[in-house]
């Protein structure tokens, strides 16, 4: 199996348990808040009913990103999975801006006598949602992880914040249980800032993918010891990266001795040109250019 084959089997394979999960979860949460009269919990429905609409956008976003180099995009197609994180981000913003707007209202019409008290079931509703939720979001970080998806990982926080949404509806619904229905739309609009909050951190990561933004440090640290351990390296002259995506390009000059022949010089850049591709998988290119040591080339003396 090929590494873009594996990329979009591992990600369609979570997106698909995400869309699942979410369908049956937004309707238990959708029935619980009729049922128990909740604007906490409904708003708390609409939220994972949003994350179906999301797995969506991934899976589309990562088949296109998955396709192979042609005539018009001979650098691939991985961009366009950042296309699809946007797009995530956006929605998930319009989806916060929503719910915090319908929860505002409530508190501002100064009415909270009407206010319904929410019954047994959306505290339950509530606490299912959180498990559920939080097992939904390591499942689904663990897999981006894996193959690198910013699309994907993106999704996986959309579970997050679906969790955390979900402790904000269940302080809300067990305070308006308690002599204080007002808490209900309160928890309406935490949910709805932790939703922006994380619709910004999403849009913010894609971006930065879209801009060739470098790696962070660790990984660069890395990269540079790599090209160190292998024989015939006198040292990294020059390191350069870019996230291309879900995946990384590099340039890098490394410096070997200068009485080397020219067939030696090429030599030991292949090493580390195959080294570096197998230590680190998520690298598609790596331009290794050779510099003769001028240390080593000065005369004694």
């Amino acid at each position: 199996m090929t590494q873009s084959n594996h990329f979009q089997q591992v990600a369609t394979r979570a997106s698909l348990v995400s869309i699942v999960g979410n369908l049956l979860l937004s309707a238990f949460k959708l029935f619980a808040g009729i049922v128990g009269h909740s604007s906490a919990m409904l708003s708390d429905a609409v939220h994972s009913a949003s994350d179906v609409f999301s797995s969506f956008i991934v899976i589309i976003g990562v088949r296109i990103a998955a396709r192979k180099p042609d005539k018009e995009h001979p650098y691939g197609h991985e961009r366009f999975e950042c296309v699809a994180a946007i797009l995530l981000s956006v929605v998930l913003f319009l989806v916060g801006l929503g719910i915090g707007a319908g929860a505002l209202r409530t508190i501002l019409s100064g009415e909270y006598g009407d206010l319904s008290v929410p019954g047994g079931l959306a505290l339950i509703a509530a606490i299912v949602s959180i498990v559920t939720k939080e097992a939904m979001f390591w499942y689904t970080k663990v897999n981006a992880a894996r193959i690198q998806s910013p699309a994907l990982m993106a999704d996986a926080w959309h579970h997050r914040s679906d969790a955390l949404s979900s402790v904000g509806a269940l302080i809300g619904i067990g305070g308006a249980r308690m002599g204080f229905p007002i808490l209900d739309p309160i928890a309406s609009v935490v949910i709805c800032l932790f939703i922006l909050k994380a619709a910004c951190g999403i849009f913010k990561d894609a971006i930065d993918r879209m801009v060739d933004h470098a790696c962070d440090q660790e990984t660069e640290t890395a990269l540079r010891q790599c090209a160190l351990d292998q024989e015939g390296v006198l040292g990294v002259d020059l390191l350069q990266t870019r996230v291309f995506g879900s995946v990384i390009y590099v340039d890098m000059e490394i410096a070997a001795d200068g009485s080397r022949t020219l067939r030696e010089a090429h030599a030991i850049a292949e090493t580390v040109h195959d080294a570096i591709e197998a230590a680190f998988p998520q690298i598609k290119h790596i331009m290794v250019h050779v510099n003769p040591d001028t240390e080593r080339d000065k005369p004694e003396g």
